[in-house]
């Protein structure tokens, strides 16, 4: 895949994934102690406890460490003139562009954990679809959003 697009999204966005595996992996943890009381009270045997600490133990390796770092290293974009290029995926990567043309309206949004960061994703709406820009600076995305909505006006007059 040659020519990928130039943007990257902030690494501050590594960091908010890898707490969104921790909690995650926090709630996994709920259901293999769960498991773990249930196999105690159903008589199982006791090896199962070994399997359910293997699992968790694998679970928060690959939610918190391994996947929020590919998710990061693979996300790009770049919103050029007549369109946006967006790049991303854990496994499969999928690279998507979005003529300007087809753009309805941009949106930033902005949770606790994303505000805690100062980060914002911009969401891109068509008639079709909708495309979303994760963990970029606030006030980079609050930019962003103006470009691509003028871009779009343009790229609507100009039709």
């Amino acid at each position: 895949m040659n020519n990928q697009p130039k943007n990257r999204i902030s690494r501050k966005g590594l960091t908010v994934w890898r707490l969104y595996g921790i909690i995650e992996t926090a709630v996994f943890a709920l259901l293999a102690i769960g498991a773990g009381v249930l196999t105690y009270f159903l008589d199982w045997p006791v090896w199962l406890y070994a399997v359910y600490a293997g699992v968790l133990l694998l679970f928060a390796f690959l939610f918190i460490f391994l996947f929020p770092k590919i998710r990061w290293q693979r996300w790009r974009y770049e919103v050029r003139e007549q369109e946006i290029e967006l790049q991303h995926g854990l496994f499969i990567v999928k690279r998507t562009l979005v003529p300007m043309v087809r753009v309805q309206h941009v949106d930033t949004e902005q949770g606790p954990i994303l505000r805690r960061y100062d980060l914002a994703e911009i969401t891109i709406s068509t008639a079709a679809t909708t495309h979303t820009i994760p963990a970029l600076i606030t006030s980079e995305a609050d930019e962003l959003r103006g470009m691509i909505s003028a871009l779009a006006r343009v790229a609507e007059d100009d039709v």
